[in-house]
This record gives structure tokens, C-alpha cells and sequence, in this order.
């Protein structure tokens, strides 16, 4: 196994007629580089009057970043975004000192029926910039750097690899890419230091000699390189970066301080409150919210889907 120091096979969590293959935090690898929670969403099939409803909840000190391969996600905060995400786009969503967001699948699908495929990672803030204000960005698919090298696709999503540069604005020093490798073919991503890890979303491939299933994760040794074959088409997630530090996590809160997350905690306990509040409601989506979790389900975030 060389250069690869763990292999993390996903925990299936059912969300109700939909699941997650959930990867980070994992108990003794809770993040790499600045990621910190990284869930597989579906595939999942939604028979008509069916779909995804993620109540209004809050996050603080990280940044979401949604990718997906199949379907639709309306997008709401308490900024006032309201964001159709489909398949190809980044939508970033920086926390910082506080925010409140909903997904649901939108109406038009709802009512047909659908599919969803896709990932939700979140990506921890350096403590230097874990209170500014909330944001939310939007980036077509259209405006990530995408190119080939040696029969491998590959869409540039955050941070800077293989000498691109992506637009997406992050915060710290870290990669994530989409790669799709033809049967046969074969990438070498040399970590120089940084942490990284390779997800596969379908296929199968040998990754350093040792051969990695659909749904895994392979975390790569900051020393070394990750060296990739498919063994079948397959469809890749290249992630990782410089570590940020210790975190903690409790339900949808990250942070480097645990009186941070006590305070947001304290914030929360009535749900969302009026505008000028740290966790102000949605406009438009603000007659339900997800409730502080008692402490057997601190560590299952949203209840839902991330």
C-alpha cells in the first residue's frame, strides 16, 4: 500500500426513501486538507410528488460547496440567495460568523419525479477568517477550467492543480477536482506535501497498486504521489490541501473554538430569529426549521443530507 495511508469505506445513512454514502469525518481520519465533511448524495429516484426538503438550519467557520452529477437543488439563505443548482456548477456558500440555509427539490421536478447524484463537502475556514461575514457564489459550469491530460477529463472545481488556477474564491490552499478516467488510462497527481484523497464515484481503479472500489475513499500519504489507473471507465473525485488545524464539530457547526460552537449552539436554540439576528430566517422558506439535536445525534449533521 504505498503512499496510500487508509482506505475509507463509506457509512450508509438513510435519509427517508433516500441515502448518503458518508465519508468525512471518519473516526480516525476526520478531515483532509481543509475538508471536513465530504457525503456521496444518492443516486437517488424520486417518484412524482416526491424529493429532497432540508429544513432551514444554521452553519458557522466553514464554507459548503455543492457539486452535483444528476438533478436539482433549490438553494435558499438567510442573505436573500435563492439558486437553482444543477449538474456542472459550483455553489459555495461561506458560513462565517453565521447563516441559515434550506434545500429542496425544486417544484418542476418535483412534480415529474427525478434523480439526484451528487456530492456535498464542507471545507473548514483558517481561523483568521471563520467570523467574516456570510456569502453565497454561484459559478456556471461554463467557468470551470476544464482539460485532458493523456485521455483523462478533468473540471478544475476549487484551488489550483496541474499549474490552473480555478475562479471559485476559497480561502486556503486546496484542490478539488472531477476526473474521469477512460478504461486503461492513467494520472499521477504528485501531493508535494499537501494532504489529498481520491473518491471514486463509479468504476474502479488501482490507486498506487492497490485497487480501490466504487464509493471509497483512498487517503494518499502527504509525502508521496497518487498514482491512478482505471481498471474500468471510471469517475473520480481529486480532493485535499494544507491542513487548517484542529476542528471541532457538533452537528452543523465547525470550528477551531468549542466556546464558538457553545455560543452558536445558545444562538440556535429557538431556531431562526428576526433580521440583524446572527441566525436570521429565509425569506420565503421560514415556516419550519430543523431544532438544536439532543447530544445521541450531535454528529449526524442536518439529519438530512449533509
Amino acid at each position: 500500500m504505498e503512499d496510500i495511508e487508509l482506505v475509507i469505506t463509506p457509512r450508509e445513512r438513510d435519509l427517508g426513501g433516500f441515502s448518503v454514502h458518508r465519508i468525512l469525518p471518519y473516526a480516525t481520519h476526520r478531515m483532509v486538507g481543509p475538508f471536513i465533511f465530504f457525503d456521496h448524495m444518492g443516486p437517488a429516484t424520486f417518484s412524482a410528488g416526491h424529493g429532497v426538503d432540508v429544513r432551514p438550519h444554521p452553519h458557522i467557520n466553514l464554507a459548503t460547496v455543492t457539486y452535483l452529477f444528476e438533478g436539482a437543488i433549490r438553494h435558499r439563505d438567510s442573505l436573500g440567495s435563492d439558486q437553482l443548482i444543477e449538474p456542472g456548477a459550483i455553489n459555495l456558500m461561506t458560513a462565517g460568523h453565521g447563516i441559515v440555509h434550506s434545500e429542496r427539490t425544486p417544484d418542476h421536478l418535483r412534480q415529474s419525479g427525478s434523480r439526484l447524484n451528487g456530492i456535498q463537502s464542507w471545507v473548514a475556514l483558517p481561523e483568521e477568517f471563520e467570523e467574516e461575514s456570510p456569502s453565497f457564489i454561484h459559478y456556471p459550469a461554463e467557468s470551470l477550467p476544464k482539460f485532458e491530460m493523456d485521455g483523462v477529463l478533468l473540471t478544475l472545481l476549487l484551488g489550483t492543480a496541474f499549474d490552473r488556477k480555478s475562479p471559485v474564491t476559497v480561502q486556503s490552499d486546496l484542490f478539488y477536482l472531477d476526473v474521469k478516467l477512460p478504461k486503461g488510462t492513467k494520472l499521477t497527481f504528485p501531493l508535494q506535501g499537501l494532504e489529498g484523497a481520491v473518491f471514486v464515484v463509479d468504476g474502479c481503479v488501482h490507486i498506487n497498486n492497490q485497487k480501490i472500489d466504487k464509493w471509497d475513499m483512498a487517503v494518499g500519504k502527504k509525502c508521496g504521489s497518487l498514482i491512478i489507473e482505471a481498471l474500468d471507465d471510471s469517475h473520480l473525485m481529486l480532493l485535499g490541501g494544507k491542513p487548517v488545524g484542529k476542528r471541532y464539530i457538533y452537528w452543523n457547526f465547525v470550528s477551531s473554538s468549542e466556546q464558538k460552537i457553545e455560543k452558536a449552539k445558545s444562538d440556535w436554540a429557538s431556531g431562526p430569529g428576526e433580521p440583524g439576528s446572527r441566525f436570521p430566517k429565509i425569506p420565503h422558506d421560514d415556516r419550519e426549521f430543523i431544532p438544536l439535536p439532543d447530544e445521541t445525534n450531535k454528529e449526524n449533521p442536518k439529519g438530512t443530507i449533509m
